[in-house]
């Protein structure tokens, strides 16, 4: 089922840790043409681009109140407490990442101190496609939510029928959002970095995507437009040893593979024997999903890699830094203090990568193809930003006037120094 590695040799690890590549350059001249159409042509070229990758003729994107409605009603109960119960957990989650820091005195008659206020624009793209992502709005409405950020714009592709899911919906407005639009892929982003008619222009934009959305994230955010961080293809590393129990690994690496073909699943173990039971699972457990046969050109290439030792496992799980970590190993609490690049970690048999992605309360928008190495998930902190104050008394500048003048000559800028003279005269 997934290709075997045994003991590879470190020189070989790069070549383990690698993602598929797209032919960016195909892929990033077909979107330039999009985003490029949008930017001139607002509204039309959005309409003319729904009609061509979404099947469907739209007038108005515009989610009305009437469809609210109808969406909240239609929605089966059961899944509408579930929502609430997530919201709930996450809310709580992110509320604990507020803290008010307090004014420093750096010297005498020097007060320094820093605000934070929410971005006052955001965009969120919630993808639709075979599988509607309605988590993802609790994931980035909640935090946008606590963060007090002024305007939130959401943006979801519309389905055959020219509606949104109704739990997107539902979703969207158990957040507070509003500003809904029935708009998807390359346009949407397009849509809420530029403007149109009826989109209004964004400062961030957030959410996942596939390979064309998220090459336009990072076009547009060439043209002064912020985005959460550049996420690809979804992807999951197990790193287990004997004591994993085979049938939980197994249903880890299929929760993460039915998301796509271009996911990616990474089995790290320092026992053959759990490797090869897993493998055993995963072809009796993928008979039974709905979407075998995504997840089944996921896990072809995918690979479980065979180590000597729990350094080295650890090791090359660090250099892999992948979007999901689980650590199934009889001492994972300790591992867990030695992992330094993952983008959520998941400790012990009983913690799948499924419960995070809805419902303990951490955010499940996470760094993907090895930016875990340099980039957080998303947090109450993305939708923020920090503005920095000072308030100087004439003893305050009396007494740093002299560091500030001998430093401001040296670097030959006299006006500066002048700015502190003139003060002191």
């Amino acid at each position: 089922m997934m290709k075997i590695l045994e003991f590879p040799e470190r020189a070989s690890w790069p070549a383990i840790t690698k993602r598929p590549e797209a032919d960016t350059l195909l892929l990033n001249e077909k979107v330039a043409n999009v985003l490029n159409a949008v930017k001139l042509n607002g509204d039309k070229a959005v309409q003319q681009y729904t009609l061509e990758f979404d099947g469907v003729q739209l007038n108005n994107s515009f989610v009305s109140e009437a469809e609210i409605k109808e969406a909240i009603d239609l929605l089966d109960p059961t899944l509408k407490k579930a929502i609430e119960a997530a919201a709930t957990n996450i809310r709580r989650f992110h509320l604990a990442q507020i803290n008010k820091e307090l004014p420093i005195e750096t010297m005498p008659g020097i007060t320094c101190w820093r605000k934070w206020v929410g971005i006052d624009k955001v965009g969120l793209y919630i993808p639709g496609g075979s599988a509607p992502l309605f988590s993802t709005i609790l994931m980035l409405g909640i935090p946008a939510e606590i963060a007090k950020c002024k305007q939130v714009v959401l943006c979801s592709p519309p389905d055959k029928n020219g509606k949104l899911h109704p739990a997107i919906i539902f979703a969207a407005n158990l957040v507070g959002i509003k500003q809904l639009y029935k708009i998807g892929g390359v346009q949407a982003i397009a849509a809420m970095a530029y403007g149109t008619e009826t989109v209004p222009a964004v400062y961030k934009i957030f959410g996942p995507g596939n390979q064309y959305v998220t090459a336009a994230k990072q076009m547009v955010q060439q043209s002064g437009v912020a985005i959460d961080m550049p996420a690809g293809p979804s992807e999951v590393c197990v790193l287990a040893d004997e004591t994993a129990v085979p049938n939980f690994v197994a249903a880890d690496l299929l929760s993460q593979a039915e998301h796509g073909p271009d996911s990616q699943v990474l089995l790290v173990s320092t026992s053959a024997q759990l490797i090869n039971a897993v493998n055993e699972c995963l072809v009796s457990q993928l008979a039974l999903l709905p979407r075998k046969e995504l997840a089944l050109k996921a896990l072809q290439n995918s690979r479980a890699v065979l180590m000597s030792n729990l350094s080295d496992a650890v090791d090359l799980v660090n250099e892999y830094a992948a979007e999901h970590l689980i650590i199934a190993c009889i001492n994972a609490n300790e591992i867990a203090e030695q992992i330094s690049n993952a983008g959520s970690v998941f400790i012990g048999n009983y913690s799948p990568e499924a419960v995070g992605d809805y419902a303990s309360g951490t955010n499940h928008t996470l760094p993907t193809n090895a930016y875990a190495r340099m980039y957080s998930g998303v947090s109450v902190d993305s939708f923020i930003k920090k503005i920095t104050f000072q308030q100087l008394t004439k003893e305050g500048l009396t007494a740093i006037a002299q560091t500030v003048e001998t430093m401001a000559e040296a670097e030959g800028l006299r006006a500066h120094a002048e700015a502190v003279r003139v003060r002191l005269k």
